[in-house]
């Protein structure tokens, strides 16, 4: 769960990246993993291959904090090699816990690091259990390599598919074996992955396509759902082993997560964040002065509304961005400055002024309040918040780190009493089909939705096979760490 000191946003789990028959393997995975840092902030981890040995380094911390060092990378040879970033959740930060995960099998060594979530992950972590097999992480990631290791398939292609089948959930995994990088989407594409290739031939597969420019690789195309991408010095196989379904694809991606010069499912993101910007004005008018945004996630679509509005666009508000990890956990004496950490007013551009306060959601409203109260000690005469996603309703099991629903503000209140408590004068959020629209739909179809957008509607694409144990017992068995 998010901890309450951290930004009042929904939290993305992990990044992934794997690249095949390059000479600097690791160097350049270490370079990927830095450009979807984003993504995860708590570890970061590589795996090479080196003619069939394995060789890995994880750690806590940045991934400048376990890859800056040259000798850190020399250590690494090998010309495959996948990589992780990871944003912890519930439970212990343990480096256990630390992806890639990896080991001896029967056929081989084989390491795996996965983004997203199993939905059905305890109840099959219980059953291999009782067939005897040792857990050495809290790790939902670690079911899917016992699956993979106790299948009866003889080539490691084919146990992947069979472990795989037996899962439930939203996942892009990279796999290394001594021969081949794989990834994998799953069936519904909820996660997106990415496939790239560098000028002299080498394969990459990564979360995110600003993965590929920061090693100067040529974007192919999005790795398509229920596809498995063999990369290997045969060059790329394509393998489509699972039942097609109707592709539903985190639609929060365009929202807020992945980076905005990244390009996915076909859609310039910070282009589509811009878009959200302007149908919000076009639903939300309001008479004011300037719009400013919530930095750095709020700024393009505070761009399309000012322009949509006829606005001035205004840093109203200033980022610190060289706060560091020390004030994950503040400490008591400090933990009551809270925003002011990493946001201070531009108090020359507030005074006096009618402001659009714009930000891509609200969660549980703590910062929301605390930002609204800092613009308008600033001197603020009005402040008007405009969201751009709609009301975060429900929680995420599919691989977003998002309080209980009891703890959603959108939840138990409607907008009127969440304006209120956050302390606007006015708030609205785009609507479902204003979202759709600005991603290129021509609104969301309920019978046959494009996108997985059930943290604000409800409607869970995947089966919550574990929720029946209790999301706080599912949270508590798995220390959700890492996925």
């Amino acid at each position: 769960m998010i901890r309450p000191s951290d930004d009042d946003h929904p939290r993305e789990e992990c990044g992934v990246f794997g690249i095949a028959c390059h000479p600097d393997a690791a160097s350049h995975t270490a370079l990927g993993l830095h450009a979807l840092q984003h993504r995860g902030q708590e570890a970061a981890g590589i795996v090479a291959c080196d003619r069939g040995q394995f060789h890995s380094h994880r750690g806590q911390g940045q991934v400048g904090d376990n890859f800056g060092n040259e000798a850190v990378i020399r250590k690494l040879p090998g010309s495959l090699a996948i990589g992780h970033v990871r944003y912890a959740t519930t439970g212990e930060t343990a480096l256990r816990n630390v992806q890639p995960l990896f080991g001896d099998f029967e056929f081989g060594p084989l390491a795996l690091a996965h983004n997203g979530n199993l939905t059905n992950g305890l109840a099959l972590r219980r059953q291999l259990v009782r067939r005897g097999c040792l857990f050495q992480s809290t790790t939902d990631t670690e079911v899917i390599i016992h699956l993979i290791a106790i299948s009866l398939y003889s080539t490691v292609e084919d146990r992947v598919i069979d472990a795989l089948r037996q899962v439930e959930g939203a996942y892009s995994l990279v796999v290394l074996t001594g021969d081949s990088v794989i990834g994998v989407r799953d069936p519904l594409g909820i996660r997106p992955l990415v496939l790239g290739r560098l000028p002299g031939g080498a394969w990459i597969v990564a979360s995110e396509s600003c993965a590929l420019d920061i090693v100067g690789a040529e974007f192919v195309r999005d790795v398509e759902p229920g596809e498995l991408v063999i990369l290997n010095e045969s060059g790329i196989r394509s393998v489509k082993p699972f039942v097609a379904q109707r592709q539903r694809f985190c639609i929060f991606e365009y929202v807020y997560f992945a980076r905005p010069d990244s390009v996915v499912e076909g859609a310039d993101v910070y282009e589509a964040r811009k878009r959200i910007g302007r149908e919000l004005a076009r639903e939300a008018p309001v008479a004011a002065d300037m719009v400013i945004p919530v930095p750095d996630s709020g700024v393009p679509a505070a761009l399309g509304f000012a322009a949509e509005a006829g606005l001035p666009f205004e840093l109203g508000i200033v980022r610190n961005h060289y706060v560091g990890r020390t004030f994950i956990e503040p400490t008591d004496s400090i933990r009551h400055l809270g925003v002011r950490l990493k946001h201070n007013a531009n108090r020359s551009q507030l005074a006096g002024k009618r402001v659009v306060l714009v930000d891509d959601s609200i969660v549980r409203g703590t910062t929301s309040t605390k930002i609204v109260a800092m613009v308008r000690n600033a001197g603020a005469r009005e402040v008007h918040m405009r969201v751009s996603s709609p009301p975060t309703t429900h929680s995420c099991y599919y691989g977003i780190d998002t309080p209980e629903r009891s703890q959603l503000l959108a939840a138990a209140h409607d907008v009127a009493q969440m304006a209120r408590l956050i302390g606007v004068d006015s708030l609205a959020f785009v609507s479902i089909d204003g979202l759709y629209r600005a991603v290129g739909e021509p609104g969301r179809d309920p019978a046959r939705p494009r996108y997985c957008d059930a943290c604000f509607t409800g409607d869970y694409p995947v089966a919550l096979t574990d929720q029946g144990q209790g999301r706080e017992n599912y949270a508590l068995s798995f220390m959700t760490e890492g996925h």
